[in-house]
């Protein structure tokens, strides 16, 4: 396929879902496997606090994913982080998340892949998991295409289908009960699926797709989808030029003195050196938390809990992401230097700060769903334990209620939690202070219950919500500006 590479007009569409598990993941793989090999530049991005498919996305295209999200981040920031990623791109796919109109709860668009798609004015690929449907599914079709009037639809996709005589009965069903077109049909094949584990996916550090998986899903949609059609009926992106729906890139989000543009320029060229837990166990990031870190002046020096005896020279903070450190419990316990060296250095006050598993990490033990406990760092006196259930997940937006190593008192910042896990009871946790004030509230009945978050001592801070850095800058650069004052002190 020839296709010229322009700088600044590219094409784009977002793919999503009636629903989670209707194989959008599979078709968006496919569909970037595909592009690659064609020769396209591919710019992958997903909808949604996620930290497993972005990670597919960068092993099949060579180039970071980014997360692009309506409820934790403003209008602009999302905007000037597609710009900016796919600028040099010949085409942008977008991975949605759940099903097309979910989000933040069932009143408004917050949070959702329609919402996104409208932000960022792509047409959506709608992808429908069509076993054991026929004509029904014309009007499924039909209630997305109506639902919104401000949304584009570049077609559908039909997914699990049982033959291609299924794909027909569908195709009659859509004439004239359906405006978008029919892009193809994927038929059902067990042998595409990627593994599942507790929190999702299986990771790309677990189950990296080799280039015979790659070509695999590639060949599965070109057999399926006309690609060529598919690209030329779709409209350029011109970033020059700024639509009616477009937006101020300078206008600043209502909880943050930063703008989209200056989270990522560089303010201080004197770095700091910062060590990212990142390994099987610690993997869960986002990119743009690590570009908006560099843009302050930190050296991000990359290190594994697990395989590593000791942590890198000269660093001046301590980064844990989240991940399954219950899965690797046994060798992070055994790891007994590391550990070490971690607790010595949030003794020293270095600038410590865990999300979630890596909060688990820093904490005194990890107890399996079997009662066994496995010894952690212990910068934290308490310890936690296993579920099989899920414990949390959702949005949340905090505010600091003192001041701590990534902000001011007052300060507010949006993320995310999803967990199977939680803090032991035992009383111990009373004795360390929290410095969170987490929104919403948690109900139970009819009440709403407060919820305890951000767990500080020393100048380490931990807690099971992941911070996004775009919705509040501020906190990398005080991150950042704390390292830098330990960083003075250490080379006295």
């Amino acid at each position: 396929m020839a296709y010229t590479h322009r700088r600044c007009f590219i094409k784009g569409f977002v793919i999503a879902g009636i629903s989670s598990g209707c194989g959008k993941t599979t078709v968006t793989l496919g569909m970037l496997a595909s592009l690659t090999r064609l020769g396209f530049k591919t710019a992958p991005f997903k909808v949604g606090p996620d930290f497993i498919d972005p990670g597919h996305h960068t092993g099949i295209t060579g180039k970071h994913s980014r997360n692009l999200d309506g409820w934790m981040l403003s209008e602009a920031f999302n905007l000037e982080t597609f710009r900016k990623n796919s600028k040099n791109a010949d085409i942008a796919v977008v991975e949605g998340v759940m099903g097309l109109f979910d989000g933040y709860d069932g009143k408004t668009e917050a949070g959702s892949t329609a919402q996104m798609a409208k932000i960022i004015n792509l047409p959506v690929i709608l992808t429908v998991n069509a076993q054991s449907m026929a004509r029904s599914a014309a009007a499924l079709v039909q209630g997305f295409e109506r639902f919104d009037k401000d949304l584009k639809f570049a077609g559908v996709i039909f997914n699990n289908l049982g033959s291609a005589r299924h794909l027909e009965y569908l195709k009659e069903a859509l004439e004239d009960n359906v405006s978008m077109p029919c892009l193809g049909g994927i038929l059902r094949n067990t042998d595409i699926s990627i593994p599942e584990r507790h929190l999702g996916l299986f990771t790309q550090f677990d189950h990296p797709l080799a280039k015979k998986d790659s070509d695999r899903l590639a060949d599965i949609i070109e057999k399926s989808i006309n690609i060529d059609k598919l690209i030329n009926s779709l409209d350029d992106i011109d970033f020059k030029i700024t639509s009616s729906t477009d937006i101020d890139r300078k206008k600043t989000d209502s909880t943050s003195n930063c703008t989209a543009q200056t989270a990522f320029e560089i303010k201080d060229k004197s770095n700091v050196r910062i060590g990212v837990a990142m390994d099987n166990a610690f993997c869960f990031y986002y990119q743009d938390n690590f570009d908006i870190l560099s843009a302050k002046g930190a050296e991000l020096v990359f290190f594994s809990p697990v395989n590593d005896k000791n942590l890198p020279d000269n660093i001046d903070g301590l980064y844990f992401g989240g991940g399954y450190p219950e899965l690797f419990a046994k060798q992070l316990s055994e790891n007994k230097n590391m550990c070490s060296d971690i607790l010595e250095a949030s003794l020293n006050s270095m600038p410590v700060y865990g999300e979630c598993g890596g909060f688990m990490y820093l904490c005194r033990e990890i107890a399996d769903t079997k009662g066994n406990f496995y010894p952690m760092t212990g910068c934290f006196p308490f310890a936690t334990e296993m579920f099989s259930r899920l414990k949390a997940l959702g949005y949340r937006q905090i505010t600091l209620k003192k001041d701590t190593l990534i902000g001011r008192q007052g300060c507010s910042v949006k993320g995310h939690e999803y967990h199977y896990s939680g803090i032991v009871k035992d009383g111990k946790e009373k004795s360390i202070e929290t410095v969170y004030e987490v929104f919403p509230r948690i109900k139970r009945g009819v009440e709403q219950m407060q919820i305890s978050e951000g767990y500080s001592m020393r100048n380490t801070l931990g807690s099971y919500i992941h911070l996004h850095f775009g919705s509040r800058p501020e906190c990398a650069e005080n991150f950042v500006k704390k390292c830098r004052e330990y960083q003075k002190k250490r080379i006295k």
